[in-house]
């Protein structure tokens, strides 16, 4: 199995941060944990300062800082452009998903296929209203792209960084790697996973701002997915 650059994207996450990235190191097992990137969204609070504490007792922790506010997507990017391993891992910053679910992730990858591995959070730790509203966005997106994944709002993913770098970035693109991903001739695969309570502070999306960007980043994907045209290859051999 090869090592696993875990990417964490986070933004006002001071309390959670610090936390989510000491559990990383005691829960992903040496073999498999590669690094840690937090990729550190022009916070304004001390977000940067946690991080940069625990830099002194993880060699293989590295900070990542924006200078603007980019959003989740660019994030993503950012740490996965600087990542030194072939697999990636992502977490959310908040600390609502569990760094113990890695290993079980990455486990199911296969180079050959599945190319991403998802989480499902059976127990959803959220408030009502987003538990709804996330359950009408995933039926309504598998609908119409066909993606056959059950929670793309789940941040804990392990997806190959080769296959990553192909697709096309747009704002947004981290709800939508499941169904990028097959449009590019690959194959997922999903597991449950543990879902827990935000320990500090408050989420930075709002039901009413997840579903107007959903619905127009929706359009633009199914456009896009059609307009895909992906084909396997190999390069013939001197004779």
């Amino acid at each position: 199995m090869s090592q696993l650059s875990v990417v964490i994207p986070a933004f006002n996450e001071a309390g959670n941060i610090g936390r989510l990235v000491a559990e990383t190191y005691a829960a992903v097992p040496g073999d498999l944990l590669g690094e840690v990137v937090v990729v550190d969204d022009c916070s304004t609070d001390g977000t940067a300062a946690e991080v940069a504490a625990l830099m002194e007792r993880h060699d293989s922790l590295r900070l990542i800082r924006h200078l603007t506010n980019a959003g989740q997507s660019a994030s993503v990017r950012s740490g996965v452009l600087a990542a030194r391993f072939p697999l990636i891992g992502t977490l959310d910053g908040d600390g609502q998903n569990d760094p113990a679910d890695l290993p079980k992730l990455a486990a199911l990858h296969r180079p050959e296929g599945p190319q991403l591995v998802g989480g499902i959070r059976a127990k959803r730790r959220d408030t009502l209203s987003k538990r709804l509203a996330s359950r009408a966005a995933n039926a309504i997106r598998r609908t119409v792209l066909h993606d056959d994944c059950p929670d793309t709002g789940c941040g804990t993913k392990v997806f190959s960084r080769e296959v990553y770098l192909r697709l096309p970035f747009f704002h947004g693109q981290h709800r939508y790697l499941p169904a990028l991903f097959r449009a590019y001739g690959c194959t997922t695969a999903y597991a449950p996973v543990n879902d827990r309570a935000r320990a500090h502070g408050q989420s930075n999306y709002s039901n009413w701002r997840r579903g107007v960007m959903g619905a127009y980043d929706l359009v633009g994907v199914s456009w896009l997915i059609r307009r895909t045209r992906w084909a396997r290859s190999t390069e013939e051999a001197k004779p």
